[in-house]
């Protein structure tokens, strides 16, 4: 089969297509024949090094696609069956192996929206219900309003009955956002985010999500109001550095730099979120903008407009 395939940490240009030994599900294991990969930031995190992943690496972390086999003792899902999982960095591939209790059916869904929303729909909705739960009446901003994540927990945050203001870098992806439902937009280019979000709430905010990282951290804490929470979950403009905690104690801000999987621990966790994820999105409280798909040999140039901020929604790979 093939897959993607990354020999040393690097840019883009070190991932490349190859074959692969097929896997063989063992007991509790389906072998899924993907349709479709999500492509996440944290796939670059892998893929450049800022995570550590034993070389040569696969990439990719959720899937959609049809059970091709089934291991021994597997009754939750047969030879057939749509699905969309959660994968174990092997998901840019046209074969994954994946647990059976951790595999999800989707029928009615179909499977280029089950891969667009299964990783970022359980991030926003466990940031939002777990990390910090939004209620009704709170003020919270949310960084790169028109990304994959941003749209979600903007939408997430809204229909929690939050005010919302978002930060984009353009007047294009300022309407991204405003569809979204972000009551305010942060030109973050042209604005100081801290500043201009005391214009609109002289208080500041309850909760801060950024899932840029250190390019933001600062102003997301002096955004805050007095014992707000600050959840920062990504590193898209590089890692944090190092925090002083008593700049925390200034105004007895809360600090969160929670894991999606950390939240997923348990098969009850894993089962509820993603039920609670796919009932919202055929609710149409949450809806996933896919901005592009790429097949599987143009992970690269995915990789490339990613990081690149070129993106205003979900990218994907379709694997033939």
């Amino acid at each position: 089969m093939q897959a993607i395939v990354v020999d040393q940490v690097g840019g883009p240009e070190v991932m490349r297509l190859a074959e692969r030994p097929m896997p063989t599900p063992g007991p509790g294991e389906v072998l899924v024949r993907n349709h479709f990969a999500g492509v996440n930031y944290i796939d670059t995190y892998y893929r450049s090094g800022l995570y550590p992943a034993q070389l040569p690496a696969t990439l990719g972390n959720e899937a959609s696609g049809i059970v091709s086999a089934i291991g021994p003792g597997v009754t939750q899902v047969q030879v057939g069956d749509h699905v969309a999982y959660l994968a174990s960095q092997d998901a840019y591939a046209q074969y994954s192996k994946a647990q059976a209790s951790r595999v999800v059916k989707i029928d009615g869904l179909p499977l280029d929206t089950a891969a667009a929303v299964l990783l970022q729909g359980l991030t926003a909705h466990t940031l939002v219900t777990r990390a910090y739960a939004v209620k009704s009446g709170d003020w919270v901003l949310v960084h790169a309003g028109a990304g994959g994540t941003g749209r979600l927990l903007i939408q997430l945050c809204r229909h929690l009955g939050a005010s919302v203001i978002a930060t984009v870098s353009s007047e294009e992806k300022a309407q991204i956002a405003r569809a979204a439902g972000a009551h305010h937009i942060i030109l973050y280019t042209k604005e100081i985010v801290p500043d201009a979000v005391r214009k609109i709430i002289p208080e500041g905010v309850h909760a801060v999500f950024d899932g840029v990282g250190k390019a933001t951290f600062e102003g997301s804490l002096q955004s805050l109001r007095m014992e707000g929470s600050m959840v920062s979950f990504g590193n898209s403009s590089g890692a944090v550095p190092p925090v002083h905690l008593f700049e925390l104690s200034k105004k007895n801000l809360k600090l969160l730099r929670p894991r999606l999987y950390g939240y997923l621990l348990t098969e009850e966790d894993h089962r509820r979120h993603i039920a609670e994820v796919l009932r919202l999105v055929e609710e149409k409280v949450i809806d996933v903008h896919v901005f592009n798909i790429y097949d599987l040999a143009d992970a690269p140039r995915a990789h490339e407009d990613l990081e690149g901020r070129k993106t205003m929604g979900k990218l994907l790979l379709r694997i033939d």
